[in-house]
């Protein structure tokens, strides 16, 4: 089997990868800290940021594939601590594309829909990138790095991601869902809008762009909506009546990060390519919202 080295193991992502390509390839999966265990997945303990470190794990594994997910991924600690962040979601992954550019191997590098300001959307794949926050900034130089030394990386950008939850990682629905069950209150935008997708069209969308793809491609879902809409249909799919949320705006949340209104993504080059993701609100992938929380 061909080796697949995906960084990240233990993230929402990253495990996600992990349970669909096993059956496919030999998986090498990184884990910094935490240790995890993965049925079917050798784990790597691995500091990404020490390059020597990587060179090594490179160098023994000697990998066909490479998925780099990992990622200091909430705004708001990469506003507040930019140094440290930076050099994860920036340095890292730029020597993880010279890495793959030295031993020609193809990579993957999910990057976000976070990288435009939300006043031009549906965003396509040319469209000028202009991050209100640092987390998309870094996200910026990371894309433009990697694809400087790295020409054969396949940049996604992926759009808020939903599904069934890993040991260590879960996706934005499952504190959603939770808070609903304890009767705790929840606030949700009616102001910001994304394009969400679950957790398995995003990965087929992955692998496809393994395959086919060099350069950028965005991997969203069909529809725009609120994160206070889509928990409305959550929640109705989920059939919980007493759903205590509340409407809110952005403004009406003070936080770190800046966040942009609108940063839906326009997939058509996926969707042209093979990508198929479906309607919210009815199924998902043939399966019910049951089978992803």
């Amino acid at each position: 089997m061909k080796k697949l080295f995906v960084t990240g193991a233990r993230g929402f992502l990253g495990w996600n990868i992990c349970q669909t390509a096993k059956r496919e390839w030999e998986i090498f999966g990184t884990v910094f800290s935490h240790r995890v265990e993965i049925a079917g997945v050798n784990i790597v303990k691995v500091d990404l940021t020490d390059f020597d470190e990587l060179k090594n794990i490179f160098q023994m594994i000697k990998p066909d594939a490479v998925i780099h997910t990992v990622a200091k991924s909430d705004p708001n600690y990469c506003q507040l601590n930019r140094n440290e962040s930076k050099k994860l979601n920036v340095d890292a992954s730029i020597n993880i594309a010279k890495l793959c550019a030295e031993y020609s191997i193809h990579c993957v590098f999910t990057s976000t829909d976070l990288v435009f300001n939300g006043l031009n959307a549906p965003y396509r794949e040319e469209y000028p990138v202009c991050p209100v926050n640092f987390y998309g900034e870094q996200k910026v130089l990371a894309e433009e790095g990697m694809l400087k030394y790295h020409p054969m990386v396949a940049i996604c950008r992926m759009a808020l991601m939903f599904g069934i939850t890993g040991p260590r990682a879960k996706s934005f629905i499952q504190p959603m869902i939770e808070a609903t069950r304890e009767g705790r209150a929840l606030r949700l935008f009616v102001d910001e809008f994304r394009t969400p997708v679950s957790a398995k069209a995003a990965v087929s969308g992955i692998f496809l762009a393994l395959e086919k793809v060099c350069g950028l491609i965005h991997l969203g879902g069909i529809e725009r909506i609120s994160r206070y809409d889509f928990g409305l249909s959550l929640m109705n799919m989920l059939n919980i009546q007493k759903a205590n949320f509340s409407p809110c705006g952005q403004r009406d949340v003070v936080m770190p990060a800046l966040r942009p209104p609108d940063v839906s993504l326009d997939s058509t080059k996926a969707f042209c390519n093979g990508f198929q993701t479906i309607t919210l609100g009815r199924r998902v992938e043939g399966a019910t919202w049951h089978c992803l929380i």
